[in-house]
């Protein structure tokens, strides 16, 4: 599937819920299934800086495409960076550095989360695209 394509799921997954509770219950349940970093990685440098709970991110390039792997602290945190993952994890480096991420604003996620939450939120979507940034050199 492609970025795209998975951004759509995600938009249609959570038009299917009438309100913002149901939405957020969701996001705890796709918190849940997360793919979860391994103990190993839980160091500083794979910190995402600039969010408000603790969140861990790892990239690993399998082939020439980027899998990610991840948890946090917090449990909406948990499920806001499972949904990223979901979108980008699998995808090569260049996409994910290409890739627009307007399906947030179409789930209304920024607009539902505090201010420090959404500060988190760009600071993930930053840190992926610099993951990729970072394996897209390796792969020229």
């Amino acid at each position: 599937m492609t970025i795209q394509e998975k951004q759509q799921e995600v938009v249609e997954e959570f038009s299917m819920f009438d309100d913002w509770m149901q939405r957020y219950e969701y996001m705890i349940e796709l918190g849940k299934s997360l793919p979860l970093i391994q103990e190993k990685y839980k160091i500083d440098e794979n910190l995402i800086k600039g969010c408000q709970s603790k969140v861990w991110v790892h990239a690993e390039l399998e082939g020439d495409k980027l899998a990610f792997t991840a948890d946090s602290d917090a449990i909406i945190t948990k499920g806001i960076v499972a949904i990223l993952i979901r979108v980008f994890s699998d995808q090569h480096p260049s996409e994910i550095i290409e890739a627009d991420t307007k399906f947030i604003d179409e789930i209304g996620l920024k607009e539902h989360l505090s201010p420090t939450r959404a500060n988190g939120l760009v600071s993930m979507v930053k840190q992926l695209k610099m993951y990729a940034v970072a394996y897209q050199t390796q792969l020229n």
